[in-house]
């Protein structure tokens, strides 16, 4: 059974950072590219991040370049998403998403965690 488990959510100031993490299990996601995206109320799911397990490339969306940093240890199979400088318009519900490509659109992907709180006061 495949799983996608985030954790590192939290309740901030403007200004903090967060680390979320993303483990993985139940199946191999070497040929796997792993993304972020979040969703605000009211709003449709968008892309944040994504990494290749397999050589680490890695693409940002743009409100987040410079601040957002995505990473993984292949030996704990868990995906990192660094954010720091947060913005109130960063609060939203994180998810990790697994697919074969670093597609920016949700809908193409198969594998889905439950997702975690981050909301930023300003």
């Amino acid at each position: 059974q495949v799983q996608l488990v985030e954790s590192g959510g939290g309740l901030v100031q403007a200004g903090d950072s967060l680390r979320l993490s993303c483990a993985a299990s139940g199946r191999t996601f070497n040929n796997y590219a792993m993304t972020w995206f979040r969703q605000a109320p009211g709003k449709e799911r968008e892309f944040v991040a994504t990494i290749y397990w397999i050589g680490g490339s890695t693409n940002y969306a743009g409100p987040v370049l410079g601040r957002f940093t995505i990473s993984r240890d292949n030996a704990k199979n868990t995906v990192y998403l660094q954010m720091n400088s947060l913005k109130s318009e960063d609060t939203a519900v994180y998810y990790c998403a697994a697919g074969r490509l670093g597609y920016t659109d949700y809908r193409r992907y198969d594998y889905w965690g439950q997702g975690t709180q981050v909301t930023v006061s300003s």
